[in-house]
Formats: structure tokens, sequence, C-alpha cells
């Protein structure tokens, strides 16, 4: 689909802060509230409103006035906080537009919303007013961030220190006993799973089951009220709202920051013939990508795509992304299948879209963290390393190449008595993977992750060769067959001692691999607990305890999390370990970690080691630079087969002996080893990693 010019030649910029689309939405004045709805293709706009207690009894109907720029707008005393409305659009049938002035819709840009039926929405004006007491956003350094990926219900559905009222919801996630536990953790920054207002697909209702995730947004600018407690779900919007504001004002007092995954890629109106909601409604033309005749592209794999090529559907992204950090505080957005924002008015992904340039440069965005998923299902999706500077990405190279060499590579050698690769590219991965992002934007442009809510949890991963998903009720044709999985010997749970202390240590692998990694790390929710969803590895749509956290744990589970609570503490303590540079060969690098590479003899690593699949160890010698106030160097040992080893310690410049910090060879962790000596031999278990401190 490539064109000979680039996209940034031939798309003209998008107007994106043009005034014609200012003030979208209702304001509120002191004599009642302006409605502004756009609508390039409509012929009339009316604003339906409800009485309060019987949302299908219509109370008043005012149309809107055509004001230009495909722009209607009304000035009425009927929009007063509390206000149920709607509205009804008419027009021209057209390719890609069929008007139905019988549907009632979703204003897009409302602050509210409650339920009508099944299907059905009411749009509700919200003052939006509340107290934030002075607290600033906790603004953690990029280099400092670890991301703490989570479900809002699921995180505290089951703790028993939450009172019960409060488990899944807004108010429960911020409770003192969640918070203690990030803070004793040591994460930054919650990344919530979408809480913008959603619903479940009829099909999953056809099987009882649930749209958990929330991938399905009906709304931009509206939290799903479903999160919020029963008390303020009585209250209405305004109490979801304020309740969910509150989170964030505790979660900030507390120096944690709240990151929302937000689907800006598709909605929940579907393919055509889905739910006509909301923006299908207004102008289905402009709001969603279509051919010339009227059929949808779909590049989501959800039956929509956002058109942001349009200027109505780029500023409506924008808008809701100022809302949200702006009055809600929020403090930076994972952005789902971002490659679909980026693409151009020929459907093409470009890194110079106007959206995506404009969501860097807004001054109201700045020191938002933008972490785009650089990817969807369309032609010429797979983006990762493309976006420009200023946004993160996920690196799903990093999570490849990090389950390949722990996992499937094992399980390779087991068979054919050797690993199919040798270890350059992990230590690529493990350096911040310079061979995907630029060294303008150096290795905090990647976000590295093992595991995410999409896939096997961390325990699933090492106990399972291949998903286990009939309960999805797709007779397991749904979720990812290519895991780089490892049941390592039993396929799922088993009472074999062996087999699970080597899945136990695996897991210690996996987690040191990503919290000692430069880069921004990831950590899924339950991973330090290693919990299980029983193989299911695209758990979607449970909305069951097999999804929730589980906070009754084993004492190796406890185990596990003192590891990752001891790795954590050493990625604080340690800036050689969370570069923001790359250091370039000959030259002095501010803020970069200048790398030494060894191989098992404590020699310097030839090509040939890095390349032979039969030398899988490897030891670097990270050093910060020397402008940072607590500079420090550590050694870092890799093994990446299962036959033990002995490594000599290398010969390094300044350095007198070496002090134990972490071993993945332990069930707990421990640093009362003895100081080691360059030149001293050091016996290694099979598959392990240990970490010391050079001095």
């Amino acid at each position: 689909m490539s064109r000979p010019e680039s996209a940034a030649a031939t798309l003209p910029a998008l107007g994106l802060l043009s005034p014609e689309l200012d003030r979208l939405g209702v304001e509120l004045g002191p004599h009642g509230a302006t409605l502004r709805v756009w609508s390039s293709a409509a012929d009339s706009v009316e604003l339906v409103v409800f009485d309060d207690t019987d949302l299908d009894w219509i109370t008043d109907t005012v149309p809107l006035s055509d004001v230009g720029g495909g722009v209607w707008e009304v000035e009425t005393p009927l929009l007063r906080p509390g206000t149920r409305y709607a509205v009804r659009v008419d027009g021209p049938h057209s390719p890609g537009n069929t008007f139905n002035r019988g549907t009632l819709l979703v204003e897009p840009y409302t602050r509210g919303l409650v339920r009508s039926g099944y299907d059905g929405w009411r749009s509700v004006v919200v003052d939006g007013s509340f107290d934030w007491g002075g607290v600033a956003k906790p603004a953690v350094p990029m280099d400092r961030t670890v991301l703490y990926e989570g479900h809002l219900k699921g995180l505290s559905k089951r703790h028993p220190d939450v009172p019960g009222a409060l488990r899944g919801t807004y108010a429960g996630l911020a409770h003192p006993a969640m918070v203690q536990h990030f803070l004793d953790l040591g994460i930054t920054s919650i990344e919530l799973l979408p809480i913008h207002a959603f619903t479940t697909e009829p099909r999953l209702l056809q099987h009882g089951l649930a749209n958990y995730w929330g991938y399905n947004s009906v709304n931009f600018f509206t939290p799903h009220a479903a999160y919020a407690t029963e008390a303020a779900q009585r209250q209405g919007p305004e109490a979801v709202l304020r309740e969910f504001k509150g989170m964030v004002r505790l979660l900030h007092e507390a120096g944690l920051e709240v990151i929302l995954d937000v689907v800006y890629n598709h909605t929940s109106e579907e393919g055509i013939g889905g739910p006509r909601s909301s923006l299908r409604g207004l102008d289905n033309r402009a709001y969603y990508r279509q051919d010339d005749d009227g059929a949808y592209i779909d590049v989501t794999g959800c039956g929509n795509s956002v058109n942001t090529a349009t200027d109505a559907a780029a500023r409506l992204v924008l808008d809701s992304l100022r809302y949200w950090a702006e009055e809600v505080q929020i403090d930076g957005f994972r952005f789902d299948l971002a490659a679909t924002l980026g693409r151009d008015a020929h459907h093409d992904f470009t890194p110079d879209h106007p959206l995506l340039r404009a969501i860097i440069e807004d001054p109201a965005l700045a020191g938002v963290k933008k972490i785009a998923e650089p990817w969807d299902v369309g032609m010429g999706g797979w983006q990762t390393g493309n976006f420009g500077e200023g946004w993160t990405e996920w690196n799903d190279r990093y999570r490849d190449r990090v389950r390949n060499f722990w996992l499937s590579d094992v399980d390779y050698a087991r068979r054919a008595s050797t690993s199919p690769v040798g270890i350059g590219g992990f230590a690529t991965r493990l350096a911040g993977s310079a061979n995907t992002f630029s060294a303008q934007r150096g290795p905090l442009a990647g976000v590295n992750f093992v595991t995410a809510h999409d896939g096997f949890t961390l325990r699933d991963l090492v106990s399972y060769d291949v998903k286990h998903n009939l309960g999805n009720g797709e007779q397991n044709r749904d979720g990812a067959d290519t895991n780089r999985s490892f049941n390592h010997g039993a396929e799922g749970p088993t009472d074999d001692a062996g087999i699970l202390a080597t899945r136990r240590k695996a897991m210690r692998n996996l987690l040191g691999t990503l919290l000692l990694s430069a880069g921004v790390p990831m950590l899924t929710a339950g991973d330090e607990f290693a919990r299980s969803q029983r193989g299911n590895n695209n758990a979607y749509c449970h909305d069951t305890p097999l999804t929730w956290l589980s906070w009754q744990h084993a004492p190796w589970q406890r185990d596990l999390y003192a590891h990752v609570r001891h790795l954590l503490r050493l990625r604080r303590d340690n800036p050689a370990l969370r570069p923001i540079r790359f250091a370039r060969l000959g030259e002095h690098t501010p803020s970069a970690s200048v790398m030494e590479w060894y191989d098992e003899n404590g020699e310097t690593m030839s090509i040939e080691r890095w390349t032979d699949p039969a030398h899988r160890t490897l030891q670097y010698v990270a050093a910060s630079t020397p402008e940072v106030e607590d500079f420090n160097r550590i050694l870092l040992m890799v093994h990446g087969n299962e036959r033990p080893t002995e490594v000599t310690l290398p010969e390094v410049e300044d350095v007198t002996r070496f002090v134990s910090l972490w071993s993945s060879e332990d069930e707990t962790p421990n640093t009362d080893g003895p100081a080691l000596h360059p030149g001293e031999v050091v016996p290694l278990a099979g598959t392990s990693m240990r970490l010391f401190r050079a001095e």
C-alpha cells in the first residue's frame, strides 16, 4: 500500500487546533449551557432531553443551528448538571452514511453516561468540579519508572484487607492496603486496563461471558461506571467521576502515577450492522475508515477503525487526552493499537501523522507519558521502533527474545542437545535494544516486558506448552498459538518437585532479566506472586476469580515476591542499570552506561562467542557515567543452558572486588556471600543469573 511520495509530503496538515472544532460538547454557563456537536454530512441535529428518572420519557427537544465548519450549536437552560440527554441526527443517504433520525445517540464529548435498557445510553451533564487539595502529579522520570499493568477491578476484588464495599472499585484501588502493596513492591506507575466507559459484545453475552478487559469503548470521556462503588453508582455520573478523581489524588499523595490504557483505534459500534450508538449515527463517513463504497477498512480486528485522517476524529482523540491529563490529572497513556492512529488518508502508517505529532507537541500534554502499542492488524501494521521522539513503545522484540532465551531455546536444547542460537540477540535486548531504537531516542524509548494482560501469565509461561482457552467459547481457536513457552516436562499442574523447582528458577530468570535490563520495565500485576490463569492466554472474557488477583499465597510465592521487591530496589539503587542514553564507542555520552562484555573465561567476548549456539554464557560490566551523583558499576552474569558451568571473574580497571547482590539460583534473595576478586572462579548452576556490585 506504499506510494512513491512519503505520507508526510502528500497528506495535508490536519487542522487539529482549528477554532471550528473548539469547545465541542457541553459548556456550562451561568444561565444554562451551550452544546456543540460536529457532523459535516447532517441536514439537522436535535437535542433530546429526558426525564431525570424515566430515561425513555422525552421532556423536550431543541434543534441545533448550523454555525459552519460542520458544527451544530444550541444554547439552552435545559442543560444543567444532572440533565440526561441525547442527540438525533438526520441527513441524506450516501455510500458510507445512512442516517436514522429515530436513533438516540451518545454525544461524543459527554462526561457522564447512564444506561437505558440493554443497549441504550443517555448522556449526562456533569459539572466535574473537584478539590485536588494542592496534590501534584508525581512526575516520575522515565529512567526511574517501573510500570505495573493491572485491571482496575481485578487488583482489589479479592483483597482481604480492602472492605467488601470497596473491592474491585476505584476507591478500592486507592485503599491503604493496595497502596501499601504498590509501595512495598517498589513500582512507580500503575497502568490500568481500559477505564473508559465500555460494553460487552452481544456474542459474548450469548455465551454467558463478559468483556472483562474493556477494549470496547462507548465513549472517550467517561469513566466506566461499573468500577465505582455502589453508593457512587446510585448517586450518578457526577459521583462516579468524583470517586475516580479521588482515587487519582490518593495515589498521587503516595507518589504513584496513574497511566490509562486508552482505546482510540475503534469503538463498540463494531462493524456495519453493529450498534448505532454515537459516531456512526453522527457522521459515519468521517469518523470511520471506509472504501469508496462505504465498506469498512478494518485494521483493528474489531469491526471498525477510527479514521484519524479526518480533523474531527483526530481532534476527538486529542481533546479526550487533554481532558484526562488536565481535568483528571492522569500521568500518562498507553495507546492500544497505536499504529491505527498514525494511518493517513490512504490508510498507510506514517510516524509524521499530524495526530501523533500533536500528541507529542501539545503543551497540554507536556510531561505526560506517551506509550504506544506500535502495531495493529492491518497491512504494514507492525511498526515497533518507528514512532518518533517523545514516544515510548512496547518492545515485542524484547518479549520474544527473552522468552526464547530462557524457555523455548532451553526446550529445543533438551531435544537437540544444543540451543538454536547464541547469546548475542539476548544481550542486545538486555542492553536496551539499540538495534530497534535510534541513538537519538535511546533505551527509554522501549517498554520491556515478558508478559502482559494479553497472553500467558508468568507462571503459565513456564507451566504450559500450549494455550487452554476452551472456556472462551471459541473451541480454543482464539489467542496466540506461538507463545515461546516451556512447561519443563509436564503440562500444567504437577507434583514433581524437580519440575516445580526448575519452573521457579525460570521465573526468577525472566524477572531478573526484565528488572535488570536497560529500558522501562513493565511488570504484569500478579506475576510477583506467580498468578495462574490455568493456561488461558486470552482471558479477556472472564470476569471471575480466574482473572482477579488472589492475595493468599504459598511460601514459595512469597519468596518470589521477595525476589521482585529486591530486584526493584537494586534497580533504584544502581544507576548503571537504568541508562538514559546509549553509550557511543570512543565518546563520552552523559547519562549512559558504558558496557564491557566478557565470556565465561573472563576474556572479552569474541564475534564467534556472540553467535555460537554452544556458548550461551556471558558477563558484562556496566558503569554509569561519572557525572551521575551516585556513580556505580555492576557485573551481571548470565548462563543460558541447563549444564552447570564455571565462570572466571574478569579483570576490570580499578575494580578490586565483586560484592554479591542477587542470584536466581537462590529460592529466597540472599546477599550474604563473600566478596570475590578478579580472576576467581565462580560456579554457576544451569540456566541462572548473578548480579554483583563492582568496587
